[in-house]
């Protein structure tokens, strides 16, 4: 048995599975509470295995490379949800890992997620396992057009998902994701209509205290959330209800770290679940500037078993702008210079060093007296941000 809480001789070193934005925002929190850092990833120069010597780039598939990031480590944590629960055991024979292997499986297959928070009372649209192209056919009748095909592993930002709007579309999906190179198991939803998509964040440490984040509006443009609002333009019970969702979500798997729950605010005011991160969240970037504690602080707190920082916005309101690539080439922007003369806006640059269309570089957050003025300074910024 691991000990809950380690005491090393030396500084301690906290392990990042996966080297992105997430690890180098996570890290940087990390630092400032006197911490080392240790990072993960395939390839070299990753955005966080920069900022340490303890870098890996070998990755976790690498033995070698794996046994010296273990050794390294004192308590280890995620960046994404993709990396293989087994691989996850094999860390936790020797050191903490937080989300533990059995948070993480019952998270990483979504249609588990759903049978999962669907037994403990969260609300959500239809769903069903789907293992031939005659399922498919079942599930448009019994529930109506459209409806939503996914892969029910490693999807993301839209990629593993379809949306299917008659049944002369079901054989075109079947053999898309079925009768490839890279098939995977599927899953069905029914479609939901809404008026806006919500997401909470949660921070939850091994004691099961717990931070929650205010809820915030996201925008997605083309599967990818490109503009978060804070707090989400709806009525404050709304709000309320969608931090009991969020709550009873992350409580529901043993949630250890920070989680971003993602729903769907119906036409009827109802508020559905949609999908989990078990980890920081696009949503949750605008909390370094307008929260107390930030969600990477919180994770990092939750992760060694600490007292957790006030989630509370120190500002009426937010808005985070996502920097999309808009070429391919060199990761460095040509011009930041007049987006920076906008009064109250921050830039973070990931500092990835090949850019690609849709790819997310860096953000923007922007505060203000209310959203509508953050959400106009946020905009400004990013006229004047220059690729």
């Amino acid at each position: 048995m691991l000990p809950s809480i380690y005491r090393p001789t030396e500084p301690f070193t906290l392990g990042l599975l996966g080297g992105g934005q997430l690890a180098k925002m996570t890290a940087q929190e990390a630092f400032k509470m006197g911490l080392r850092v240790a990072v993960i990833e395939h390839g070299e120069g990753s955005p966080a295995g920069v900022m340490t010597k303890l870098d890996f780039p070998n990755g976790w598939k690498d033995a070698a490379d794996l046994d010296a990031f273990i050794t390294a480590s004192d308590v280890v944590t995620l960046e994404n949800e993709f990396i293989d629960p087994d691989i996850l055991d094999a860390i936790a024979e020797r050191r903490l890992v937080f989300p533990a292997p059995d948070t993480m499986r019952l998270v990483q297959d979504k249609f588990t997620q759903k049978e999962t928070f669907s037994a403990a009372g969260i609300p959500m649209a239809r769903f069903a396992a789907i293992s031939s192209k005659q399922d498919l056919y079942d599930f448009g009748a019994e529930h109506g057009y459209p409806f939503v095909a996914k892969t029910r592993k490693y999807g993301y930002d839209g990629y593993g998902n379809a949306t299917i709007k008659r049944d002369t579309e079901i054989d075109m999906v079947w053999r898309r994701f079925m009768e490839g190179e890279d098939t995977r198991p599927l899953m069905a939803e029914s479609f939901v209509t809404f008026t806006k998509e919500l997401s909470v964040m949660v921070a939850r440490n091994r004691r099961g205290e717990v931070a929650v984040y205010e809820c915030v509006q996201t925008i997605q443009q083309g599967h990818i959330c490109v503009t978060v609002l804070a707090p989400a333009p709806i009525e404050a019970p709304l709000r309320l209800r969608a931090q009991e969702i969020a709550v009873a979500c992350v409580e529901a798997i043993n949630g250890v770290g920070v989680f971003g729950v993602e729903m769907f605010l119906t036409l009827d005011d109802e508020i559905l679940f949609n999908e989990i991160a078990p980890r920081p969240h696009n949503s949750g970037h605008y909390t370094i500037e307008a929260c107390h504690t930030s969600q990477f602080e919180n994770h990092v707190r939750a992760v060694l078993n600490l007292p957790l920082g006030s989630p509370d916005m120190r500002v009426p309101a937010a808005c985070m702008i996502n920097l999309l690539g808009e070429r391919g080439g060199s990761g460095i922007p040509d011009s930041v210079i007049e987006m920076l003369k906008v009064p109250g806006v921050s830039l973070h640059l990931y500092g990835k060093k090949e850019c690609r269309t849709g790819r997310k570089m860096g953000h923007l957050t922007s505060t203000g007296h209310n959203v509508d003025e953050a959400f106009q300074k946020a905009n400004l910024a990013l006229e004047r941000f220059v690729w």
